[in-house]
């Protein structure tokens, strides 16, 4: 296996399992949003946001493979001859932070939407601190982004 395919390897995984965990987490989350919604309409924009926010996982992982195809040269019509396996094994690397952060943070920001939607289902005044709530998981998510960004920036490509 060539080094670059081992990189494409990872940037994948970044891509692949943050996307399904935000896809779990945000269709988790948009079925808690519908029962409340069903029951009171008006509450709909409140819900909707809680259940938007498991999706920035993914949107995170397409960053990450979309900086490992460009440090690459596959994007950009660049492409670079192939390097070798040790560089394609740091890219990997560096893509898995925000694959396996990526995956749980979705899973775990969708079940903590639930719980908030369901709070604004109870009491509407309580949307903030169920926001609040929600995105702490979401600082880990940011975290993982940045270790993956910063360890890609940092592989030396020859």
């Amino acid at each position: 296996m060539s080094g670059i395919a081992i990189a494409l390897i990872g940037a994948a995984l970044a891509a692949i399992f943050a996307g399904c965990g935000s896809a779990i987490g945000v269709g988790t989350a948009g079925q808690a949003a519908a029962g409340v919604t069903t029951e009171d309409p008006n509450k709909f924009g409140k819900v909707l946001i809680l259940q938007l926010l498991p999706g920035t996982q993914g949107i995170y992982g397409l960053i990450i493979a979309f900086m490992v195809l460009m440090r690459t040269g596959l994007m950009g019509g660049s492409a670079m001859p192939d390097f070798d396996i040790g560089t394609g094994w740091s890219f990997f690397a560096a893509c898995l932070p925000m694959a396996i952060v990526g995956l749980v943070s979705a899973l775990y920001q969708g079940k903590c939407a639930v719980a908030a939607i369901n709070m604004v289902g109870k009491k509407p005044e309580t949307s903030g601190k169920g926001l609040l709530l929600t995105v702490m998981v979401e600082t880990y998510a940011l975290l993982a982004l940045l270790v993956s960004f910063l360890a890609i920036i940092f592989i030396k490509v020859a």
